[in-house]
């Protein structure tokens, strides 16, 4: 990893849309950063969290790709480190910057993710739609800033989002390692299975967009 970042040439090449490019770059550390954005500011909803984990996870498995070798060691605890503390800033955020904050961006993403984050909370409850959250991208951003803008008690806020970054970091970083682990050659099929996770990762939020378009047109039909 230390050659990567002493080459200035990779820093420039650096991607931060591709999970491949960010991990060849920075390794573990830029696990950490990445889940601290995207879980913890507002700017960070672009980022690509599920599927660095899930290319993380792939990178564990001694030769099971070309890309650089990285270990469960330490991608465990910077993913942990990074999607824990990132939620618990982005939190902290919401409670001292208030809806202000939110309602300052006109990124159509991003207030489409608000208007999710306050659906979820309004039909699961505090508990269930914090540890939902962590599995839809941008939702997963804005929902941290807005618990604490609704004043969602820090104790259970801490306690839920724990679990849910505890669950949706390993899992998806053991998914990634199982999958190398039982698939010979997989960098043959590295870039599809990586678009297919992105996908998977989008259906959550397709899905809800699609039940909140649903109930609108038969409440206008009422």
């Amino acid at each position: 990893m230390l050659q990567f970042l002493a080459d200035p040439a990779v820093h420039l090449a650096v991607n931060p849309l591709d999970a491949s490019s960010l991990l060849a770059a920075f390794g573990a550390l830029g696990i950490a950063a990445v889940l601290f954005a995207e879980t913890g500011l507002l700017v960070g909803f672009f980022l690509p969290g599920d599927s660095l984990l899930f290319t993380a996870g792939l990178l564990c498995v001694p030769g099971a790709t070309k890309g650089p070798q990285l270990h469960l060691w330490q991608v465990l605890p910077a993913a942990l480190v990074g999607a824990l503390v990132g939620a618990q800033v982005g939190y902290l955020i919401g409670r001292r910057g208030g809806r202000a904050l939110l309602g300052r961006t006109r990124r159509k993403s991003l207030l489409e993710g608000v208007a999710r984050a306050e659906e979820l909370l309004n039909r699961y409850g505090h508990g269930k739609a914090i540890v939902l959250a962590r599995f839809i991208p941008v939702v997963r951003t804005v929902l941290n800033p807005l618990c604490g803008v609704l004043d969602v008690p820090v104790r259970s806020f801490t306690f839920w989002q724990v679990a849910g970054g505890v669950v949706w970091t390993v899992g998806v970083v053991l998914a990634g390692y199982g999958l190398g682990s039982s698939v010979p050659s997989i960098d043959r099929y590295l870039l599809p299975i990586i678009g297919l996770v992105v996908v998977v990762s989008m259906l959550p939020l397709v899905l809800e967009l699609f039940r909140a378009r649903k109930a609108r047109r038969h409440g206008g039909d009422a």
